[in-house]
């Protein structure tokens, strides 16, 4: 799922008088349909360029949504800016090598 759609969609449905519940709601059924759509894209195109771009339109956002969730964790635990970059930088990298994993598992290949 990508972490930016889903809060990008809670912040558009909660301003709107949504509340809490409903913005998360309108956020997770956004994140699980680009999920399906962009799982459904890399499963059929067999252009490597064109899966290519799925992917970095996959992980992009996720990259930048690891990059923020340990920037968030950080902030009041490690005092030097540089080893929170440092460890910012390596978050978002992990998140961004994991996504194409969890986008590659795809919906085709049965469960084992």
């Amino acid at each position: 799922m990508s972490a930016e759609q889903m809060f990008l969609d809670d912040d558009a449905s909660y301003h709107t008088g949504a509340g809490f519940i409903g913005a998360g709601l309108v956020g997770f059924a956004a994140a699980i349909a680009a999920f399906g759509i962009l799982a459904l894209l890399f499963d059929t195109l067999r252009s490597p360029i064109m899966r290519l771009i799925v992917v970095l339109v996959f992980a992009a956002p996720a990259a930048v949504a690891g990059y923020a969730l340990v920037r968030g964790v950080t902030e009041d635990s490690v005092p030097s800016e540089i080893w929170r970059q440092v460890f910012c930088i390596m978050g978002g990298a992990f998140v961004f090598v994991s996504a194409p994993t969890r986008l590659a598992g795809g919906m085709g290949q049965p469960a084992k």
